[in-house]
């Protein structure tokens, strides 16, 4: 129940009772579905939408798109074992998907639960990690894809 004053006299209150969710239909709505494009074909990931929301390390990405796969050095399976650790250790993240050269997670934003969805492909012969980063709903992410990138590239260097 909510009481509003906009007078001096509390006799001239007025009373509104409002349900969470009927006055927020959208919350819990905000996973959106998820992809059907996903994965790695012919050794690439999907490429971004057109919408600033998605960063890819692959392809011809446009400087808005495009971001550095990650790189590491050594043995491909102990890198990709530290880039699940990395994963786990993160906050609102369930991993979907895990073989010996693909790893797909989900991470939802701790205040409305939007999902990304992200998705790295371990290419031994490049010694690198390809990356895909992208939001399902919006159009933009104020930059919440490159950064989550980053910091995954930050705490593998570690």
């Amino acid at each position: 129940m909510l009481t509003l004053l906009g007078h001096a006299d509390p006799s001239a209150a007025v009373s509104l009772e409002v349900s969470y969710m009927g006055a927020l239909p959208f919350i819990g709505n905000m996973a959106g579905d998820r992809p059907t494009n996903l994965g790695v074909k012919a050794g690439q990931l999907a490429p971004c939408p057109a919408s600033p929301n998605c960063v890819i390390s692959q392809g011809d990405a446009d400087a808005e798109h495009s971001i550095a796969p990650l790189a590491y050095s050594g043995d491909p399976a102990q890198a990709l074992a530290k880039l699940t650790d990395v994963i786990k250790a993160m906050p609102r993240t369930t991993i979907l998907e895990a073989t010996d050269t693909y790893l797909y997670a989900e991470f939802a934003s701790k205040l409305m639960g939007f999902v990304d969805d992200v998705e790295f492909y371990l290419d031994p012969a490049a010694s690198v990690i390809q990356v895909r980063s992208a939001s399902r709903l919006g159009e933009s992410d104020l930059g919440v894809n490159r950064k989550r990138v980053e910091d995954i590239r930050q705490a593998m260097s570690a």
